[in-house]
């Protein structure tokens, strides 16, 4: 399905190919076949409106507490924004995305290794510093563990990476596993091999080739069992959509690849059809001399006589409305499968404004109606994001109360997401007018964080450079000179 993301659906436009396969045309196919990359915009939509407008994450704790600091710094340190953001686009086509958490460095000091020595090493690596890290993980190198009654749970999570180690007159591959289990991390490593009886899979029309997994062997590591002190699996699955039969989640392009299809092939049939009648094939008299059976007549007048036929293209009716209807239908089709109005993207793709042009409604709740599609679909995604990435920041105050200095609770977060809307601030500042009678509703420092989509420790400093400012233009005065006694008629 990354095909479709990419707008490489020539490599996989078979249909089309296997129809015109030993006719003329196939040659025409390959230089005219367009490839319309629709998928990607509709894709990233639900991505720009889930995080477009950041969300606003708390502990339920006052801002100065150490729980809210400790939040905000996971947030930001890990860059969880886009951390969501990349995971939602990539599952609109794969369908199932991963987040572990994990304790330790954060840059890959694997190379630094081996130029220095071990003396060295750990005395460079002492200066640098330990946290709390959320990171993506390849969801094609993992492989869970079903819970025994329960699909949806899982009792281990497999990570299973190929590492190919050069010598002097090959490479060996290695198969390294890493198992996570609640509480524990079991590192394994195995040596792969290329048996003749197993050979390659041409299953999938490319040569895959196949391993069979041999001995065990050393690790590496100093232990290859590590205690987590964590009583969940610290890798979090995050589905696009999902049923209760079955763990792996489904992707939002597999579901439109056969429109997708037909569109192309429309678009490359409308393409044919127009390159055909540009330079058509001509008729008339015989023509002697330099323009005997020539093939381009652009700008040549040919003299006749009555006994002669009227010169002329040979031209043919190529159905050109149909095929724009077929390809209005098909446009609408997947919009109308992706839950995605067309005016969401500034004007409409296919002919007619039968779903309107989302310009003639200005009030929130008018907005709110004319998106509740694709805002239906984002909440849906949203359940699946709300609950890993709560989950993934509990499990970061844990590995910082065990492993680090954090001394704070380890309290289960809130996030408080955006719908994406532009909002009307002006009617929501009336609406709570009316509600309270007048009464203010917003401190400073609320406003600030909301309107500045900024946390907590920016909003503070704010607050205070605006206080500094106002005691600067208005400035103190004594209240003692308003109680001097002058005496009476003084």
């Amino acid at each position: 399905m990354k095909k479709y993301y990419d707008g490489k659906q020539w490599e996989v436009y078979d249909r089309v190919r296997a129809l015109l396969d030993g006719t003329p045309q196939q040659v025409q196919l390959d230089r005219l076949y367009i490839a319309i990359n629709l998928a990607r915009i509709l894709v990233m939509k639900p991505a720009d409106m889930l995080v477009g407008d950041r969300p606003i994450y708390e502990a339920g704790k006052p801002d100065d507490s150490p729980e809210q600091k400790a939040l905000n710094k996971y947030v930001e340190e890990n860059d969880l924004n886009t951390i969501i953001y990349e995971s939602t686009t990539a599952n609109g086509y794969r369908g199932d995305s991963f987040i572990k958490v994990r304790y330790g460095r954060r840059q890959d000091l694997s190379e630094v290794q081996s130029v220095l020595s071990p003396e060295a090493f750990a005395q460079y690596i002492a200066d640098i510093s330990m946290e709390p890290i959320i990171e993506h993980v390849n969801a094609e190198t993992v492989f869970p563990e079903t819970a025994d009654g329960n699909v949806k749970q899982f009792k281990a999570v497999n990570i299973a990476t190929i590492e190919w180690v050069e010598t002097r007159k090959t490479e060996i591959p290695f198969l390294n596993v890493e198992r996570h289990v609640p509480g524990f991390i079991i590192y394994e490593r195995y040596r792969l091999h290329q048996l003749p009886e197993v050979g390659v899979n041409n299953q999938f029309g490319v040569p895959i080739t196949l391993y069979t997994i041999g001995e065990k062997v050393a690790t590496g590591r100093k232990t290859d069992v590590v205690a987590t002190g964590l009583p969940h699996i610290p890798v979090f699955h995050i589905p696009y959509t999902s049923v209760d039969d079955d763990w792996q989640g489904g992707g939002f392009i597999e579901t439109i690849a056969s429109a997708l299809h037909a569109l192309e092939d429309c678009v490359t049939a409308l393409s044919y059809i127009l390159q055909k009648h540009a330079d058509p094939t001509f008729y008339g008299p015989d023509i002697e001399g330099p323009m005997a059976n020539s093939t381009s007549f652009g700008g040549k007048y040919i003299p006749i006589t009555k006994e002669d036929a009227t010169p002329g293209a040979v031209t043919w009716n190529g159905q050109l409305d149909s095929v724009f209807k077929e390809m209005d239908f098909l446009l609408s089709y997947i919009f109308q499968m992706s839950e995605t109005p067309q005016w969401l993207f500034g004007t409409t793709v296919s002919g007619g404004n039968s779903g309107g042009t989302g310009t003639s409604h200005t009030d929130s709740g008018s907005i709110k109606a004319r998106f509740l599609p694709i805002l239906s679909k984002v909440k849906r995604i949203r359940n699946h994001y709300d609950k890993a990435i709560r989950d993934a920041l509990w499990t970061c105050y844990l590995f910082d109360k065990e492993f680090g200095e954090y001394s704070g609770e380890d309290v289960y977060p809130t996030v408080i997401w955006k719908d994406g809307l532009p909002k009307n601030l002006k009617e929501e500042a009336e609406i709570a007018q009316l509600r309270t009678g007048g009464k203010p509703t917003l401190d400073v420092q609320s406003a600030i964080k909301s309107l500045d989509e900024v946390d907590d420790d920016k909003a503070t400093e704010i607050t205070r450079r605006i206080e500094k400012d106002e005691k600067a233009a208005i400035g103190t005065v004594d209240a003692s000179i308003f109680n001097v006694d002058k005496g009476i008629g003084a």
